[in-house]
């Protein structure tokens, strides 16, 4: 036996014992929902294909490609921009689904797992085809398999993500793409300065590194769960419970042998001199509209990396930068102004926003709500004569903030307003609903059968009215309407809020609903699938905060009043039921089939789609019986 097989088979004999010492030898399958295909949110199931790419430099046989066309594609313009999501590393596609349910509902959207990451091969095995330029012509013959003619393409990519993005942007690199071609790019957390020769070397050292040795300094980062440093590190000390566990999820599907192969990656070869991470030479010649996304709390890629990249598309000085004041040019910024509401909540994610320090030895911070004009935030004419934007959200965002509770909405609402101001306004979701409500094709899908359907059901435990979409070309079921006939200020139980989980965007103007003093909220979900875990997880979350004294309150005087909250999909009883099925079993104590026995009752038939029912007694009865057999 050679000394290096030695050592290896000691490692993995270390290994198992730190293991068992630890609690954390687990076979695969205990892991349950937070494997990756397991855990893939239904939007991206639903779009997904396995697909081959040939480079230069390989060819890569099975990539998870996600590819959704806007959802009203045969009705709008058919240039409308290619947005392309590239994660970063050791992340996955499944880090943008919460960006993707907005943002497929605004333009065709491409995203893909790069090899090794999320649901694609680890394949092939050369180390040349795991650098950053190797992935860039990857993205690029994944863009050029789905692109149309004519057809734009904005970039959005994430911490690593960008790097490889740059690539294809900046007209100094030999693989950019025609300049006509980009639309535009989002960075986010994006890193502009590269490794150091000490950090090179290292790389270069870690080629001998076995994979058993690196998943044991690994396990070691990971010592404490939710709070250990490895979770900590990406969404930071001030992240809440369902920020970490995703990030958990996240690293748990990460792979160390991809991991260490991408690292190593990082000292093979260059671009044209450039080194793995593309730096000011790369950066300073983006010739499109480019909007650069930071958070304060990123202790992987610091908001220098962005203030370096602005920097040197502005000659600007860096510290003049990081004082500016917020841009309030758009209206999502303005105070008190509308918001897109269709992108996301924005409103519950500026509620939720809290103030806790970037690290332990930092100061407190006082106990106020942070605001969407907390964010530092300015715009700039680059150099190039392009828009160039740059934000940083404040603590306690860190680099998870794609995917973080507390930020994803907000985040979801500057992206769609930087697209629609600086890249085409055809990617205006307002503009999309008055350009297909104007030449009469907006509309409900199945309008017969939309007809015939109750609009609104009686109260559910006095919490709930489940609904059916309102049409805004509708004589007798559009915002105004329904606010006259449902809403609190009607009835003593009528409707305070309206929570949305369809899909695509409102086919109605939700303004007409706030006009009338009725809260709108956008939570949106596939049709046709039951939802995930942890979709019905974000919902209870939701519905508990909406139900927060004094949100949700009797009004004080006269008649008794307890406002509920509508929530309506397409018709509102197959998601709909489903989602308050649900609360009801895991907030109200309710037994399952009693919950839906109330759904029915109060919105007959109930639930229709016999999986859903079936997939509800599988989670809750199921559950059930194992708690029982434990306490036995």
């Amino acid at each position: 036996m050679s000394v290096r097989q030695w050592a290896s088979t000691s490692i993995e004999a270390l290994q198992s014992t730190f293991n068992w010492l630890t609690g954390r030898e687990q076979p695969a399958t205990s892991y349950g929902h937070d494997d990756a295909e397991s855990s893939d949110p239904g939007l991206l199931r639903k779009h997904t294909t396995y697909e081959a790419y040939t480079t230069s430099i390989a060819t890569y046989p099975r990539i998870r490609t996600f590819y959704s066309p806007h959802p009203q594609a045969a009705k709008l313009p058919a240039d409308l921009p290619l947005l392309v999501f590239i994660h970063g590393l050791g992340g996955s596609v499944a880090q943008f689904a919460p960006l993707l349910t907005s943002l497929v509902n605004a333009a065709p959207c491409l995203a893909i797992d790069l090899p090794g990451c999320g649901l694609s091969d680890f394949k092939p095995d050369e180390a040349e085809a795991y650098t950053t330029a190797a992935f860039a012509e990857l993205v690029d013959a994944a863009v050029k398999k789905h692109v149309v003619d004519s057809q734009r393409v904005v970039f959005v990519g994430h911490s690593m993500g960008c790097s490889i993005i740059s690539l294809l942007v900046s007209s100094a690199s030999k693989l950019a793409l025609d300049n006509e071609m980009v639309g535009g790019l989002i960075a986010i957390a994006p890193r502009s300065t590269p490794p150091t020769p000490g950090q090179m070397r290292l790389f270069k050292s870690l080629r001998w590194l076995p994979v058993a040795m690196f998943d044991l300094l690994r396990l070691v980062d990971n010592i404490g769960g939710l709070n250990s440093a490895s979770v900590t590190r990406f969404v930071g000390t001030g992240a809440d419970l369902e920020s970490r566990k995703l990030q958990l999820r996240y690293n748990k599907q990460s792979k160390s042998e991809v991991v260490l192969r991408y690292i190593t990656a990082l000292a093979l070869g260059n671009d044209g001199g450039h080194s793995s991470f593309p730096s000011q030479e790369i950066w300073s010649h983006v010739q499109v509209p480019l909007f650069l996304i930071a958070a304060e709390c990123d202790s992987v890629n610091t908001p220098d990396e962005a203030y370096a990249i602005a920097g040197w598309l502005t000659d600007i000085d860096r510290k003049s930068l990081k004082s500016v004041s917020v841009d309030e040019s758009t209206p999502l910024l303005q105070s008190g102004g509308p918001v897109s509401v269709t992108v996301g909540d924005v409103q519950l994610a500026t509620e939720q926003l809290a103030n806790p320090p970037c690290s332990k030895s930092a100061p407190p911070k006082d106990d106020t709500v942070q605001s969407v004009d907390d964010l530092t935030s300015q715009s700039h004419i680059s150099t190039h004569h392009h828009a160039l934007k740059t934000t940083v959200f404040p603590a306690p965002a860190s680099h998870g903030l794609l995917y973080a509770t507390s930020t994803v909405r907000i985040l979801s609402g500057l992206i769609q307003s930087f697209l629609s101001t600086h890249v085409d306004k055809r990617l205006d979701l307002g503009w999309q609903l008055q350009h297909l409500t104007t030449s009469g094709k907006w509309d409900v899908k199945n309008l017969a059968k939309w007809q015939k359907i109750a609009p609104c059901s009686e109260p559910i435990a006095g919490i709930f009215r489940a609904m059916k979409t309102m049409r805004e070309v509708d004589e007798t079921h559009n915002p105004t309407a329904f606010a006259a006939k449902y809403s609190a200020a009607a009835l003593s139980d009528g409707v305070a809020m309206v929570v949305d989980i369809s899909h695509e965007s409102p086919v109605y103007a939700p303004k007409g609903l706030e006009a009338a003093g009725i809260e709108y909220h956008k939570f949106p979900t596939v049709s046709k699938l039951p939802p995930t875990a942890d979709e019905v997880t974000s919902f209870i979350n939701l519905i508990d905060h909406l139900r927060e004294p004094p949100r949700l309150q009797p009004r004080s005087g006269g008649e008794e009043a307890h406002p509920v909250i509508g929530v309506h999909c397409h018709y509102g009883f197959n998601r709909t039921g489903f989602f308050l099925v649900c609360y009801l079993v895991e907030r109200c104590g309710y037994r399952l089939q009693d919950a839906v026995d109330e759904f029915a009752a109060t919105r007959p038939p109930g639930i229709k789609h016999e999986h859903f029912v079936n997939e509800l007694f599988v989670r809750y009865a199921v559950s059930l019986e194992r708690r029982g057999t434990i306490i036995r």
